[in-house]
């Protein structure tokens, strides 16, 4: 609504000109055209309000700004543009992302979470200025927060979960990633309030210990997501609470988490069937024992990440092979136990005929030609990792693409011949890497 020079009350259709000579406002209801607007991007729309007043009109209505990612249009935006796009969309937004705009502040994001409070998602990724009075100010005004990232926000505090906790009960997605002055203090107070809690991203969270994930096992039982990589503190006991305390569990990062042992697969395999992804890279005490617990349980894993489980062999992968018709994504790399049989039985696979898509074998010695012959019935794969494959030779790439034209293939080779040395000394050289 709006009001002409006498005070008369104008709805927002009665600003356009009845000698608007385009063809397109005369034809089309005005409200058909607004509804037009609504599909159109953030820079689209802005590129409309300069068409005519008429389109001027349409492109800043709030109604068309109810989904708005600033990321890809303009990033060192300060906070007058975000006080200026929460006025003009009120109550109609509902999904903001600010992810990167390092200009943007507490004071900004007060006015925004004052006139915004319908807000569901919110993106704050890298917004390094803010701090725990954000989130005091979206716990007074935007009860209805569902989803929230403040990934590397390094002055978010304890503080801020108690906030979150005391006013966004619905709160289901959280990422607070690398905000690593948090610690179980907090996370004992965010789980109280938000045992509603689906997904939860504590990576670079270094202080938290197992006692923090004792909460999270105790309150949040529709935990489907949790990252915990680089978590150097937490050990069997924490994760062995996570998995009795949250049985719907598909996805869980470990990677980084050095302490962990065979009893955490012991315990996911026992808890958690629904298991789809798990990343467990450099956690290099788990071994075949624990892996064939998993799979023989967890028939639904569709990624697994197991770089540096020096400790695994083909044992392993024969048991994949046979438990997990829905392998798509599997990486083996540094681990250096795993031979061409491993690969043949995994080639072999229920899973390999229409669902493995990528394999990494990087720094894999003992793998030769013959584990690509293996990979041959694998119809669906789109890239391999071969860097550091001694025994593997062009050749045997060549081979394999006969068979998979579109596949990826990354691998080192060795120049055929040394370069010349200069200055009577010979110089040091990297092997080339090849995408085939």
């Amino acid at each position: 609504m709006r009001r002409d020079m006498n005070g008369v009350t104008k709805s927002r259709f009665e600003m356009f000109s009845n000698n608007d000579e385009a063809v397109i406002n005369k034809k089309l209801p005005k409200e058909l055209l607004l509804r037009i607007f609504s599909f159109l991007d953030v820079v689209t729309l802005c590129r409309c309000a300069q068409v005519s007043r008429a389109w001027n009109v349409l492109a800043l209505d709030g109604s068309n700004w109810q989904r708005i990612d600033l990321f890809d249009f303009q990033r060192d935006i300060e906070g007058r543009v975000v006080e200026n796009i929460s006025k003009r969309c009120g109550g109609f937004l509902r999904k903001l992302s600010l992810r990167g705009c390092l200009g943007v502040g507490d004071n900004a994001l007060r006015t925004f979470a004052q006139n915004c409070r319908n807000i569901e998602v919110l993106n704050l990724n890298g917004c390094t200025k803010t701090t725990d009075a954000t989130c005091t100010s979206l716990s007074k005004f935007c009860s209805k927060l569902r989803h929230l990232d403040l990934a590397s926000c390094t002055s978010i505090t304890n503080m801020s979960l108690k906030a979150l906790s005391e006013g966004c009960p619905l709160l289901e997605q959280l990422n607070i990633s690398w905000c690593d002055q948090v610690t179980k203090d907090g996370i004992q107070a965010l789980v109280r309030g938000c045992g509603g809690l689906k997904a939860l991203f504590l990576k670079g969270c270094t202080q938290l210990e197992d006692e923090a994930l004792k909460y999270i096992g105790t309150h949040c039982p529709e935990l489907v997501t949790l990252n915990l990589q680089t978590c150097l503190q937490i050990t069997d006991d924490g994760l062995i609470t996570i998995c009795r305390g949250c049985h719907k569990l598909q996805s869980l990062c470990a990677s980084g988490c050095s302490n962990i042992t065979d009893a955490i697969l012991n315990a996911l395999g026992q808890n958690c069937p629904r298991l789809r992804i798990l990343e467990v890279a450099r956690c290099s005490q788990l071994t075949d024992v624990g892996f064939t617990t998993l799979a023989r349980n967890c028939h639904e894993l569709e990624k697994m990440d197991l770089e540096e489980c020096v400790q695994i062999t083909d044992s392993t992968l024969i048991q994949l092979s046979i438990h997990c018709p829905r392998l798509q994504v599997l990486s083996l790399s540094h681990c250096e136990l795993i031979t061409d049989d491993g690969i043949r039985h995994l080639g072999n696979g229920a899973c390999a005929h229409d669902q493995l898509e990528v394999i990494e074998l990087d720094n894999c010695p003992l793998i030769t030609d013959a584990s690509l012959e293996h990979l041959k019935s694998c119809h669906s794969l789109e890239r391999i990792e071969l860097y550091d494959c001694q025994q593997i030779t062009r050749a045997g790439i060549k081979r394999l693409r006969t068979h998979l034209p579109n596949i990826k293939v990354h691998a080192y080779f060795a120049p055929v011949t040394p370069p010349p040395s200069v200055g009577g000394s010979r110089q040091r050289f990297c092997r080339c890497c090849i995408i085939l």
